[in-house]
């Protein structure tokens, strides 16, 4: 992928990314699957985005157990929030597959003497609409997590992807143990209940492609 397909840069030129590259905001790294970006407790000034592969986002409480929070795919930022604040990470940013990461210095870059340039009013909007974005997804999660059933979870979670995909079959970002974690219910808890649901016909699964299905006591099922 191209800087300039980065969400967070769509709107500027070639002339003007160019000019952010040779000003030292943005550079360039490699990583291999499972490697870590970010620690837990990192302080960190440059956000990452996407390039080609994806990253997990995840927290690990002193037990050890793993939440995933999110992910990032091709053309997304990624701890953004954490890089202007100046807050230590309270999650840790991890490679799913091999990944070519950009990072972007989005604190240097909003310094008031770079307002001059014509890309820095480009750059706030995008930020600001990527902030936005990414303040409505945890809300997003904040709903699905809240519910005490687990097939309560799951069915609010595959409504809001089949609405994200406009379609009743579509495919989740999340591997089983993913989901769980993002769901903040046991895997196996949750295995049993994707089993029932396909048993009932609610709904029709392999591996991440999902179909709501009706039936005759739920015409509409969500």
């Amino acid at each position: 992928m191209k800087i300039s397909q980065i969400n967070l840069f769509q709107n500027m030129n070639d002339t003007e990314i160019v000019g952010l590259k040779e000003n030292g905001f943005l550079r360039h790294k490699s990583y291999d699957k499972g490697e870590r970006i970010f620690n837990m407790g990192d302080v960190i000034t440059e956000t990452g985005a996407v390039l080609s592969g994806g990253v997990v986002i995840q927290n690990i409480d002193f037990l050890g157990n793993t939440s995933v929070i999110t992910q990032a795919t091709e053309g997304q930022l990624f701890a953004e929030t954490y890089a202007l604040s100046g807050e230590p990470m309270m999650v840790e940013a991890i490679c799913k597959e091999h990944s070519e990461i950009l990072f972007v210095n989005i604190k240097n870059m909003l310094m008031a003497e770079n307002s001059v340039f014509s890309w820095y009013n480009k750059f706030c909007m995008s930020l600001m609409n990527i902030t936005a974005r990414k303040n409505i997804e945890l809300s997003r999660r904040i709903f699905c997590t809240s519910p005490k059933k687990v097939r309560t979870r799951v069915i609010i979670y595959l409504s809001e992807e089949s609405v994200k995909a406009n379609s009743s079959e579509f495919e989740i970002p999340f591997n089983r143990r993913q989901m769980a974690d993002y769901l903040n219910l046991d895997r196996s808890a949750l295995s049993k209940e994707l089993c029932k649901m396909r048993d009932e016909k609610i709904i029709s699964f392999n591996k991440n492609h999902f179909k709501l299905l009706k039936n005759k006591s739920n015409s509409l099922l969500f």
